[in-house]
């Protein structure tokens, strides 16, 4: 530490010194990492030259190790992703690397070589942040703050960074017959083989209190892991973006029973505008028409660099930490403005500026290609929040942007009702328009991971007209005149009911009416516990949707006609299951086409074009 200090004050004789005390522990631990001489030597190189151009920005000189280790990370990352060369590092054999004759006294001449083969192939095989942070801990005997320092995240990410890694360990060892008993002993054992000396590999011990990594974090992750926080791999067309420009505003609710609201910092813009702070956030947001909106978004006030708090959405659930309790909620996230991504088309972000008033910086992202990954810094200083894109990554499986970082110790408070616990329920629908009444069932999920199984299905009708919506297709049919247009699955809930994609219903609603170009104001009332959205259609047509935001549904939809007629829609949904409905069956249309909408379907009701 005083090194440090002395060598960013200009003292060069200590910057030497620096140098040298830096990198025979810096080798070590870039060798454990890639496991080739070469390549080692050349990122330790990197890293000095890196290190001298910016010691100066260091601000804790007694964070130096892991501030150096992070830089050799990185550059490591880059080598990996810029050279494209992970499937030749993982395939090199340690013996073949290790032409220092001090390794050669290491204790790996003790072992047997079919097991030296199986413990350095197991970490060969873990992603470079996981065998980072398992080094760092089991040999360099850094905190988990230490390391939080080093990887750019905080303590309690670096806890679950560390479960998961263990456990990807653990599950590249039994492939080859070693039960999860060989942890400790196969850590300890790669630990005295990539060890430069006999003396060096005689100190090294791995005991199980090292790698205990704390009971909230462990819990989490035993009940979430990786898998509850990223897409599965066959959901093509991924990306990942950060939005939040303007002034956001969302909810949080601190009881299901008690409703009371407060300022959700979902990336609340007006936190302390006047404060140094930056935001970063990671999303996932499938391209297509599978998967589900997925983010991380963290944030600080008051200038003092602690999380104050955090939104965690993932497949299954909806987290948010105020700085003391996590809630889990019924809803998504939401903002006062409408969500956009960058995916968006330029006509529809365009629209949505002359609508709100507000336009956007953010930065468009084609969608080619699969897991493409993007996050965004937003500076909060700024009038406009600049929306940049800083970062593309081809395969987000490789990534841990996704974490629960709240600290260990804090409370999780369940705000969710019976039928978001469960995951799904069943509605009711009832009406009225035209003279004639509207009754129908339905089912909605409301997370991803249970729309396989409870995929969303719509049975409506009013008069002699039925409409049926199902995960085989949609279908209007008139029985007055024996005719039918087949539609796609899903095309009745769409600017309705789609919580399992992941945005609001209050979203859902919005974007579907700017996709359209269709004119729309949104009213917030009670605190606000409900939200109005009123779309100004073609032809004088207005539709009013009721949406409640705690609950995350459609409560109403009122009609009014241009001819001066009304109408309406009401959804009641389950909280226990106390009538089962069954499912419509859809065949499959014959000529293999399906009728696109061409705009929403209420309008298409109201005119009586549903059938052709």
């Amino acid at each position: 530490m005083e090194l440090a200090q002395r060598a960013q004050k200009g003292d060069k004789v200590a910057l030497d010194r620096l140098a040298e005390l830096s990198v025979s522990r810096l080798h070590v631990y870039v060798y454990r990492l890639t496991l080739q001489e070469d390549l080692a030597q050349d990122i330790v190189q990197e890293t000095m030259l890196e290190m001298v151009k910016i010691l100066g920005k260091l601000k804790r000189t007694d964070r130096f190790l892991p501030w150096l280790y992070g830089i050799a990370t990185n550059k490591l990352r880059h080598y990996y992703r810029s050279e494209a060369t992970m499937r030749r590092a993982t395939s090199s054999k340690l013996d073949q690397e290790q032409d220092r004759e001090s390794r050669e006294e290491g204790l790996h001449s003790l072992l047997n070589q079919e097991l030296r083969e199986i413990i350095t192939g197991a970490i060969q095989g873990l992603k470079t942040r996981h065998r980072a942070v398992l080094i760092m801990r089991c040999y360099d005997g850094m905190s988990y703050a230490e390391i939080a320092e080093s990887m750019g995240s905080t303590e309690f990410g670096t806890r679950m960074l560390f479960i998961r890694a263990k456990k990807s360990l653990e599950k590249q060892l039994s492939r080859n017959g070693l039960g999860k008993g060989a942890l400790l002993s196969a850590l300890a054992l790669f630990g005295k083989m990539t060890a430069p000396s006999k003396v060096a590999a005689a100190e090294i011990t791995v005991t199980a209190a090292t790698t205990k990594a704390g009971l909230a974090a462990t819990a989490l992750g035993a009940a979430t892991g990786k898998a509850g926080l990223l897409v599965s791999a066959t959901a093509a067309g991924v990306l990942a973006v950060g939005v939040a420009t303007g002034t956001l505003e969302g909810l949080i609710g601190t009881g299901a029973d008690q409703q009371t609201i407060r300022p959700s910092s979902q990336f609340v813009q007006d936190l302390a505008r006047s404060e140094a702070s930056i935001e970063k956030s990671y999303y996932i947001l499938p391209s297509g028409g599978s998967g589900t909106l997925m983010f991380s978004a963290r944030g600080q006030s008051g200038g003092t660099g602690a999380m104050d708090w955090m939104i965690l959405q993932d497949r299954s659930d909806n987290y948010f930490y105020d700085g003391k309790v996590v809630h889990r909620n019924n809803f998504r996230a939401w903002t006062r403005r409408v969500m956009r991504v960058p995916t968006d088309s330029q006509e529809m972000t365009q629209f949505l500026t002359e609508v709100e008033g507000i336009s956007s910086r953010m930065r468009h992202v084609g969608t080619g290609g699969n897991w493409l990954l993007v996050s965004v810094m937003d500076d909060l200083n700024q009038d406009q929040p600049l929306q940049q894109v800083d970062r593309h990554q081809p395969a987000v499986m490789d990534e841990d942007f996704l974490q629960a970082d709240w600290p260990t110790d804090t409370p999780i408070v369940d705000n969710r009702d019976d039928m978001h616990r469960r995951g799904w329920t069943y509605f009711s629908v009832t009406g009225y328009l035209q003279g004639e009444s509207i009754s129908g069932t339905g089912r909605v999920p409301f997370v991803y991971t249970v729309r396989a199984q409870y995929s969303p299905w719509l049975r409506l009708r009013m008069g002699d007209l039925s409409i049926v919506d199902s995960a085989q297709g949609a279908r209007a049919f008139d029985e007055s005149t024996g005719k039918s247009t087949r539609y796609p699955a899903g095309t009745f809930f769409s600017g309705m009911l789609r919580p399992w994609t992941g945005f609001h219903t209050i979203d859902v609603i919005r974007r579907a009416a700017a996709e359209r170009e269709i004119a729309f104001e949104t009213r917030f009332i009670d605190d606000p516990k409900t939200a109005y959205v009123t779309l100004s259609c073609l032809e004088g047509l207005t539709l009013d949707y009721e949406v409640d935001l705690l609950r995350d549904v459609l409560v109403r939809v009122d009609i009014k006609e241009p001819n001066g007629g009304a109408g309406w829609l009401s959804f009641d949904y389950q909280q226990t299951l106390n009538t089962h409905f069954t499912a419509p069956s859809v065949t499959a249309s014959r000529s293999g086409q399906a009728a696109r909408m061409g705009g929403l379907w209420l309008e298409k009701l109201v005119a009586g074009q549903l059938v052709d």
